[in-house]
Parts: structure tokens; sequence; C-alpha cells
């Protein structure tokens, strides 16, 4: 019993920390399909070889998905650093300027409807331990709320997820390149970015608590414009340089 209760333990941990970093796995994912299957129409439209266009895909690929992870990385970081600055201050706020840090408390919970006896029990009862009245003037004052996810974890998932899905457009000329197949590279690149944009729209419906339909509508638009208008920009440029 206690090693089935133990393993469901580890199993709920497991789901809870997948799920925490799930929007970095969307966006992520988003992000690497978008921008590796619009440089793959672009590459289309411009009439370039299949060489070129696993050369331009892959140096995209593995150069956007570093750039995205490490401003995903620091984008946490810096919002951890920000909220122990704020948190430090208020430690010594509540140190040196009690009597004030008191009267903010006071004025939060009466503004929320409390009074009297009750209100001097709460701010009595607040006051009585710092780390929770430090808690407190975080959340009710400032309004801030500490992520305790790594931000190594969250630039990790963004880089893996864009690695992963958005190396899906690129899949059909790895295989062309390798054991050439029949019929247009592109359309087989393209069916198979559909069905990545396709998984990345269901997560993305869980994320948004949104709708599954919406969800896949919204992330087949984005590909679908994003290919578009690189497809005929990368046209346009070679019929002028050509």
């Amino acid at each position: 019993m206690k090693h089935n209760e133990s393993k469901i333990h580890r199993q709920n941990t497991f789901s809870g920390k997948f799920e925490a970093y799930l929007g970095e796995l969307v966006y992520g994912g988003i992000d690497g399909c978008v921008t590796t299957f619009a440089v793959v129409a672009g590459a289309v439209g411009a009439g370039l070889d299949s060489s070129i266009i696993i050369i331009l895909g892959f140096a995209n690929l593995l150069a956007d998905g570093f750039a995205m992870s490490i401003g995903a990385y620091l984008s946490s970081k810096s919002e951890k650093d920000n909220y122990e600055k704020h948190k430090q201050i208020e430690y010594w706020e509540v140190d040196n300027l009690p009597e004030k840090e008191r009267e903010e408390i006071r004025e939060i919970y009466a503004a929320k409807g409390f009074n009297g006896e009750l209100l001097e029990q709460i701010v009595d009862g607040i006051t009585a331990d710092k780390d929770r009245w430090v808690d407190v003037m975080m959340k009710e004052e400032l309004e801030m709320v500490k992520d305790e996810r790594s931000p190594i974890l969250i630039g990790g998932t963004t880089y893996a997820s864009f690695l992963i899905v958005g190396i899906i457009p690129l899949l059909a000329y790895v295989w062309d390149f390798v054991n050439p197949v029949a019929g247009n590279v592109f359309i087989w690149s393209s069916f198979l970015t559909g069905i990545g944009f396709l998984s990345i729209g269901v997560l993305k419906s869980k994320v948004n608590q949104t709708s599954l339909l919406r969800g896949v509508i919204e992330t087949l638009a984005l590909g679908a414009v994003a290919a578009l208008v690189s497809y005929y920009v990368g046209d346009l440029i070679e019929s002028l340089i050509s």
C-alpha cells in the first residue's frame, strides 16, 4: 500500500511539474513550427534547392530556438530578481517602520470589509510572524506572487519544444535528401506541419482553457498566414534579382 501511495505521489508530482511548464512547451513549439515552416515556404517561393532549404531551415531552427530560450530564461530570472528585491525592501520596512507597515495591513483589510475587533485580530495575527507579514504585503500591497518555476527549466523547455516541433517542416526534405520521394516535397512538408500545428493547437487550448476547435483553428491559421507571406515574399525577391 505504501509503495502504491509513493508511486501515485511521484506521478502526481511529475504531472504537476509538466503542467507548470506546459505554456513554454506550447509557445516554444508554435514559434518553432511557424518560423521554420516560414523559412521553408520562403525558400520554396524563391525556387531554392532542397539542400539549401535544409541548411537554412536547420540554421534557423538552432539559432532562433536558442535565442528564444535565452529570452525566456532571462525574462523569468528578471522577474525572480525583481520579486526578491521588493521582498527585501518589505523586510527592511517591517524591521524599521513597523507601525507604518501595521497601518498598511489595517488599511488593506479594512478595504476588504473587516472592522472593529475582528480587524485588529487579523492585524495582530498577520504581524505576529515577520515572514507571514512580508508575504501578505507582497501579495496584497505590491500584488506580486513568486514564480516557483526554475528559469533554467523554462528556457530549456522552450528550446526543446522549439527544436522538437520546429523540425517537423524539415522532415520531408531530410527524407527526400536521403531517399528521394515521389511528388512535391513541399506538399509533404505542409502536411506534416499541419499535423504539428494540430497537436500544438490541442495543447494550446488546454493552456488557455479555450475550446479545442478554437485552439486548433487559431494555430493552423497562424501557420498558414506565415507560410503564405514567406512564400510570396520569397517569390517576389527571386523575381526581382533574377
